[in-house]
């Protein structure tokens, strides 16, 4: 099971981006997310008539390592780490500071 998903609100740990705050966009593959608005980097990109496109500069956003990034826990105000819990039978992501399930409304 994956600990965290498209659609989770993360935090930075490391790096320039470090303590911002940004929504899991796509899993590129196991190791590697894209966050909304995190690890942007300017592209160049050479103009293809053929395909229509415009050359020129473009903001990019890179993935970045799960490693770096921590989920966000709405009642703490932190980053925090998850676990993974069975409970009635399925298993669910829990954060391991309050053992409260991730996504679950209060």
């Amino acid at each position: 099971m994956e600990k965290i998903r498209k659609g989770d609100e993360v935090i930075v740990l490391t790096g320039r981006d470090k303590k911002r705050r940004g929504t899991v966009l796509q899993r590129v593959d196991a190791d590697h997310v894209l966050v909304e608005g995190i690890n942007v980097v300017k592209k160049h990109v050479k103009a293809n008539p053929m395909a229509g496109t415009q050359g020129g500069i473009i903001d990019k956003t890179m993935p970045i390592h799960i490693s770096n990034v921590a989920l966000f826990n709405p009642e703490t105000g932190k980053a925090d780490r998850v676990g993974i819990q069975e409970v009635d039978g399925s298993k669910v992501r829990v954060f391991r500071s309050s053992g409260a399930v991730v996504g679950a409304k209060a």
